[in-house]
């Protein structure tokens, strides 16, 4: 009788009436719950019908009636692929392939499973294999290309996405994903075609206008950008995945957008599974505080942050550094690593398995210092490994989601009427929220002629992030050139086509384009602060400031002026001039803005003034007081930990100043 009901379930199977499979192979198991067949065929119907936990849960009874059955192995791991549990789909994969099972498909699944663990180097040799068999599968061409992409191999990853588009030129996915290999390359207008093709075959493909966006800005190719930026706004409203986090930080001067574009971000990239952290109460001598980040190596977080770590209080803090970037073996990376007390490389683990490792450590205070940037895992905190979660330096703004309990900030770049646009509680630290490392090294000062600069005239400087050059700001820096006679605007190194465009911008605006100075990449930070101290006069962009770079300068003794935005991004620079003790350097208008820079660069008096104050103020404010700021953010910590501890909910605090 089983045998007849099971022949007439798959029957309706295969015609495509799941409704009715499903009850006869139900009837099937109520007769024999140990029916292999049927709880393999029931679990593939489920998984047709993405009941995707129903389908694993079936294919978990019909495993241990046939642990040796390469066809459940397969499934199974198809079915944990989908649910986002790679760690635990790869085994079934390897059972699978190890039973003999002739699919190529399990080779693929092998592969995915890999590339989802960041297990790149092994995803891309089983990417390999499977497209021996199937060289046709634009899907394996595409996936490895993306594994190729995060291993930083991306003239590889073009070659293996211009493979899968080849097969399928259709798919809106690779033309997107070519596009972002061709931008790591700075190949822009590659990249630019490839994103524009994207979204000719898919208008609204998700971030492809973005990353449109991104391109050409890195070209500086403005055009279109005041329509662009529109249109961001207006997706934004719509619940689009239209432009990422990051991005928008550079284009949006509104707080309520810039939360908004996270919070759709978060929908769709921080799947929120149970909480690892229930409530205990744990009871240690110190806080174990964890800092988590891609970042310890040589990248502005790790120079800002470094100084912080050594002077943590050792009596009161057990501090964990969590890393899952790539080790550089620089001199930075090393400082790091004996910074903490406990520092791990978690790269090879998932997401779940490093949260699991911070639960299991029973972290009091986990600090995510990316937040939803590039290479971000925001899926470590997604799954609550510690009582208090803090979202700090990374980013600036909010998680706009539950993954933070609060956010570390000061008074200038949120301001008390601002916090309904932060899903934060915010700890104000005196003075500024901006880390600093007051060992930083300065290099032998070069020349003017060294550093490829004119002899003589005022060198006003930009050494902010190209995304950051908004046509209004570039108008301003223009006319600030036309009214200081013999001054030059000295940027960092740019693509050629990025180069030729504000040249080109510069003369429309009746500025000759040989007053733009490029200053070619130096490898040391302390070779580009030697030089950087070369500059007259730092100017600041808008709506994003200089962050790291606006340090840099006052680091180096170069005047920053500044024009204060809408947004937590727009007012980082005027948080460091108030913490140094120069707030006269801080406008808040564009025109201000100009004749500032403008008075300065016509008043070599009252700029050697200015030069002499940011010298003074340098070793006696707080901005570069490092032991003084890590007392702070201490005491912020303390207070966030009192209150979990005693059960109550977060919020908002100031943090009195430790003083000097």
């Amino acid at each position: 009788m089983s045998e007849i009901l099971l022949e007439s379930a798959r029957r309706a199977h295969q015609l495509g009436n799941l409704n009715e499979a499903a009850r006869l192979y139900a009837d099937v198991l109520r007769a024999n719950g140990r029916n292999f067949d049927a709880l393999l065929a029931l679990g593939g119907l489920h998984y047709e019908r993405r009941a995707f936990e129903d389908a694993r849960r079936l294919f978990v009874e019909a495993l241990r009636l046939n642990p040796e059955s390469a066809d459940a192995q397969f499934a199974q791991g198809m079915t944990l692929l989908v649910l986002n549990r790679a760690g635990q789909a790869l085994p079934h994969f390897d059972a699978a392939l190890a039973a003999g099972l002739e699919r190529a498909e399990a080779l693929l699944g092998r592969a995915n499973a890999l590339r989802l663990l960041r297990r790149y180097h092994e995803a891309i040799e089983t990417y390999d294999s499977f497209l021996g068999a199937k060289p046709d599968s634009g899907e394996a061409w595409h996936n490895r290309g993306v594994a190729l992409s995060e291993v930083k191999r991306f003239d590889e990853a073009v070659q293996s996405f211009s493979k899968a588009i080849a097969l399928a030129p259709g798919s809106a996915q690779s033309w997107h994903n070519r596009g972002l290999a061709h931008s790591e390359l700075k190949d822009f207008p590659s990249a630019i075609r490839d994103h524009e093709q994207a979204l000719s075959l898919t208008p609204e493909f998700p971030y492809a206008r973005g990353h449109l966006i991104f391109a050409k800005l890195q070209a500086c190719d403005w055009r279109g950008l005041a329509a662009d930026r529109l249109l961001v706004k207006e997706a934004l409203t719509k619940n689009r995945l239209i432009i990422v986090p990051f991005g928008n930080l550079m284009v949006s001067n509104s707080p309520f957008e810039q939360r908004l574009c996270t919070q759709i971000w978060m929908g769709r990239h921080a799947i929120m599974p149970p909480p690892l952290w229930r409530g205990e109460r744990y009871k240690h001598e110190r806080i174990r505080v964890a800092y988590v980040s891609g970042d310890f190596r040589e990248h502005p977080v790790g120079f800002l942050t470094a100084g912080v770590f050594e002077h943590h209080d050792r009596a009161h803090f057990e501090t964990f550094g969590i890393s899952f970037g790539a080790d550089d073996k620089s001199d930075i990376r090393a400082r790091l690593e004996a910074a903490f007390e406990h520092f791990v490389d978690v790269r090879p683990k998932s997401d779940f398995d490093v949260a699991s490792l911070m639960r299991e450590k029973e972290i009091d205070i986990a600090i995510d210092l990316m937040g939803p940037t590039a290479d971000c895992r925001s899926g470590i905190f997604a799954c609550r490994p510690a009582p208090v979660q803090v979202n700090y330096l990374g980013f600036p703004g909010t998680m706009a989601s539950s993954l933070a309990d609060y956010i570390i900030a000061d008074r200038n770049v949120i301001q008390p009427d601002e916090e309904q646009h932060y899903s934060e509680r915010i700890a104000y630290l005196p003075d500024t929220y901006f880390a600093n490392d007051n060992t930083r090294a300065i290099a032998r000062i070069p020349s003017r002629s060294e550093a490829g600069l004119p002899k003589s005239g005022v060198v006003f400087c930009v050494f902010n992030n190209v995304l950051k050059y908004m046509p209004e700001i570039f108008a301003s820096w223009m006319r600030v050139l036309a009214a200081v006679p013999s001054s030059v605007l000295w940027l960092p190194q740019l693509t050629e086509a990025a180069q030729e465009n504000l040249r080109r911008e510069a003369q429309l605006a009746g500025v000759a384009g040989g007053r733009i100075v490029f200053a070619p990449h130096v490898e040391r930070q302390k070779d580009h602060l030697a030089r950087l101290s070369l500059a007259d006069v730092f100017l600041d962009t808008l709506p994003c400031n200089a962050h790291t770079n606006a340090a840099d300068a006052l680091w180096a003794g170069v005047p920053v002026v500044t024009c204060t935005g809408s947004t937590f991004a727009g007012r980082v620079a005027g948080s460091q001039l108030n913490a140094i003790g120069l707030p006269e350097l801080v406008t808040n208008t564009l025109s201000e803005y100009e004749a500032l820079a403008i008075a300065l660069g016509g008043d070599p008096e009252r700029l050697a003034a200015i030069r002499d104050k940011l010298a003074r103020n340098r070793t006696s404010q707080p901005l570069f007081d490092t032991a003084r700021f890590t007392r702070n953010l201490e005491s912020a910590f303390m207070q966030m930990h009192a209150m979990a501890s005693r059960g109550e909910s977060p919020r908002s605090f100031d943090v009195a100043d430790a003083g000097p």
